[in-house]
């Protein structure tokens, strides 16, 4: 994963974000706009309770902010679903 600090962001985070109502498996980014410059989707790599998900999309939540999917394959590998806890650095993609 990349070292870039500028483009970095290392959080805590629960599994779920409200997406018009509905509860989507993923993690949002905090203060997202301002760390990727762009309210736009964006490529990133990310590191969910050290499991690596590289060149993934960082998607707009349509609220200013963005989110990085969680995927079954992803939660069942964390040994976790929607609703837990886990530890995410996000870097962006240069």
């Amino acid at each position: 994963m990349a070292t870039n600090e500028a483009s970095r962001v290392e959080f805590d985070s629960t599994i779920g974000v409200d997406v018009k109502g509905e509860t989507w498996s993923c993690v949002e980014i905090p203060d997202s706009v301002v760390l990727f410059g762009t309210g736009r989707s964006v490529r990133v790599d990310a590191l969910i309770d050290g499991v690596a998900l590289e060149n993934v999309g960082a998607m707009p939540t349509g609220a200013n902010g963005h989110m990085v999917s969680v995927s079954a394959k992803v939660r069942k590998a964390l040994g976790k679903d929607v609703g837990d806890d886990v530890h995410v650095v996000i870097v962006k993609r240069a």
